[in-house]
C-alpha cells in the first residue's frame, strides 16, 4: 500500500455527495411517502435489508413461504440486534423497538398496503418475474416495487407488471444491515419521482446510494467480472492463487479474489452433481471444498478461520491447466496487478460510454463503499487518472487485453476521467 494520492480524500467526499444527485431529476421533485415497507424473503439478504428500515423507524412486513424459514429469519434478526447491543453499538430499548416494528407473515396479501416492496428471493429471472407478477395484483397503486437483484435485467422484471414506471432495482450488498453501498438501478421506464424517492430513502436508512443503468451486473459486479476473468486466467498460466490474492492485499484490498470466493462459498450456483465436472470450481465443489463453510476451498482453514494455501487445490489447478494445454510460466506481482486492475478501468470507461453510470466518480463511490477498493487511491477511475490513462492503455495492449474507445480517446488526448 502506498501513500495517499494527493486529493484522494477530498475526491471521495465530493464523489459521495455528487452520487446522490441525478442529473435529469429537478431538486424540487415531489417525493412519495414511504411509511411502510414490505420485504419478500427472510434469508440472509432479506433479513439484513429489513433491519435497515426497522432501525430507521420504518415498519416492515416480511413475507416467507414457510413458517420455519420465517421463524429462522426473525430469530437471526433478533440475534443480530442483541449482538449490536452487546458490542455497545445500540441501546437495548432501541433494539427492542426496532424488532417491535416487524410484522412476519406467510401471506402475500399482507403487503397490500406497503408503500415500497423489495423482493430478496433466489437470483432467477423466472422466479423474480413470477413474484413481480403476483405483487402487481396485490400491492396498492402508487407503491414502489424493487428487486434486490445483483445481475438481472430490471427492464425484463418490470415488464412482468402493468406498472413498469414503479419498478427499479435496489441492489444491497451483503451483509445488508452493515454494508453501506446501495446500487439503485434505474429501469428504462422508472418514473423520476420513484427514483428520487428511493435515493432519498436510501440515505435515510444509512446507505450510500449510486444510480446505475440496466446492464448485466450493473456497475460493481460488471467490473468485478473482468477482474475475476483475469484472476482465473492467471492461475491457469502459472500464477499461484495465493500470489494473486497477495497482489491485491498489498495494493490495499481487504481480500483477494480467491479469498473472496472462499468467503462467499464456492458452491453458490453449483448444480450439486459431483459427477458433472466441467470447471475447476466444480472440481473443488465435488471434493467438498466449498470454502470457509466447509473449512476448505482454495485455502484450508483452521478453527479460527486462519487460512493456508491448499496443496490439494494447487494440484487440481495444475491438472486443469495441463488438460487445457496451458503452458506454465512465472508471473510477477506487477503483471498480476496490471491484469487484475487495468481491465476494470477499461470496463469502467465502457460503463461511462454507455451511460450506465452518470459520472466516473460514481464508479469510484461504488467500488470504495461496496468492494473494498483502497481509499488511498480515491477509487479506480481516480487512481487510473493519477497513474496516467496512457499507462493503463499501454498495459492493456501489452497483455493483449481490450481497450475501451473512451479510455483510448482520453489517453491519446492526455485527459483524465472527470
Amino acid at each position: 500500500m502506498s501513500d495517499p494520492i494527493p486529493g484522494a480524500k477530498d475526491h471521495i467526499d465530493a464523489a459521495r455527495k455528487l452520487a446522490a444527485t441525478i442529473d435529469d431529476i429537478p431538486s424540487d421533485t415531489a417525493l412519495l411517502p414511504i411509511n411502510k415497507v414490505g420485504v419478500i424473503g427472510a434469508g440472509t439478504m432479506g433479513g439484513g435489508i429489513t433491519m435497515n428500515f426497522l432501525t430507521a423507524g420504518i415498519p416492515v412486513t416480511i413475507v416467507e413461504m414457510t413458517q420455519e424459514a420465517l421463524d429462522r429469519g426473525v430469530a437471526t434478526m433478533r440475534k443480530n440486534y442483541e449482538n449490536t447491543v452487546k458490542r455497545g453499538k445500540m441501546d437495548a430499548a432501541l433494539a427492542e423497538a426496532a424488532m417491535g416494528r416487524l410484522t412476519p407473515s406467510l401471506d402475500f396479501g399482507a403487503l397490500a398496503d406497503a408503500d415500497l416492496v423489495i423482493e430478496a428471493v433466489y437470483e432467477s429471472m423466472d422466479v423474480k418475474k413470477e413474484v413481480f407478477g403476483k405483487l402487481d395484483g396485490i400491492v396498492k397503486q402508487g407503491a414502489i416495487l424493487a428487486s434486490n437483484t445483483s445481475y438481472l435485467d430490471v427492464n425484463e422484471i418490470a415488464a412482468s407488471t402493468k406498472r413498469p414506471e414503479a419498478v427499479l432495482g435496489m441492489h444491497f450488498f451483503s451483509p445488508a444491515n452493515v454494508m453501506k453501498l446501495l446500487e439503485v438501478v434505474r429501469g428504462s421506464a422508472t418514473a423520476k419521482d420513484v427514483l428520487g424517492t428511493v435515493m432519498a430513502l436510501s440515505v435515510k436508512i444509512g446507505k450510500v446510494p449510486v444510480v446505475s443503468g440496466v446492464c448485466h451486473g450493473f456497475i460493481g459486479n460488471r467490473m468485478l467480472g473482468k477482474r475475476q476473468e483475469q484472476a482465473n486466467a492467471l492461475i491457469m498460466e502459472g500464477a499461484d492463487f495465493a500470489e494473486v490474492d497477495n497482489a491485491l492485499l498489498e495494493f490495499g484490498f481487504p481480500m483477494g479474489p480467491f479469498q473472496m470466493a472462499d468467503l462467499a462459498g464456492l458452491d453458490i450456483g453449483w448444480h450439486r452433481d459431483p459427477n458433472r465436472i466441467e470447471t475447476l470450481r466444480e472440481a473443488l465443489c465435488a471434493l467438498g471444498r466449498w470454502g470457509q463453510k466447509t473449512g476448505k476451498g482454495f485455502y484450508d482453514y483452521d478453527a479460527n478461520r486462519q487460512r493456508t494455501p491448499s496443496d490439494v487445490t494447487r494440484g487440481l489447478i495444475a491438472e486443469w491447466a495441463a488438460k487445457a494445454g496451458k503452458p506454465q510460466r512465472s508471473i510477477d506481482a506487477q503483471e498480476i496487478l496490471e491484469r487484475l486492475l487495468y481491465p476494470m478501468i477499461s470496463e469502467g470507461a465502457l460503463i461511462l460510454e454507455e451511460g450506465i453510470s452518470q459520472r466516473a466518480s460514481d464508479i469510484d463511490t461504488v467500488w470504495l463503499n461496496g468492494y473494498g477498493w483502497p481509499a488511498w487511491t480515491g477509487g479506480p477511475m481516480y487512481w487510473a487518472s493519477h497513474i496516467g490513462l496512457a499507462t493503463v492503455v499501454a498495459g492493456l495492449e501489452k497483455h493483449g487485453l481490450p481497450v475501451a474507445p473512451l479510455l483510448a480517446k482520453k489517453a491519446a488526448a492526455g485527459e483524465a476521467f472527470d
